[in-house]
């Protein structure tokens, strides 16, 4: 998986969990989704968004051809 991969899956999970949060505990919630929102929105003008400073840290490729093959193959 790459990057974008990640950042997608990160960003859809902090939508999901704020908006549980925001019903069950406090509305203030709601402004960390409209947040994780406007983060994707300028992040399609940009190319560019915080978490994926943080996700390129942890080592993860940008793309797809310079990720690692799953299975690499073996000669005998």
């Amino acid at each position: 998986m790459t990057v974008n991969h990640y950042l997608r899956m990160l960003a859809g999970a902090f939508v999901l969990i704020s908006l549980a949060l925001g019903h069950w505990v406090h509305e203030g919630w709601y402004l960390f989704t409209a947040f994780v929102g406007l983060n994707l929105f300028q992040s399609a003008f940009t190319n560019w968004c915080p978490a994926m400073t943080l996700i390129k840290k942890l080592g993860i490729p940008m793309c797809a051809h310079e990720a690692k093959p799953a299975r690499a193959a073996t000669q005998s």
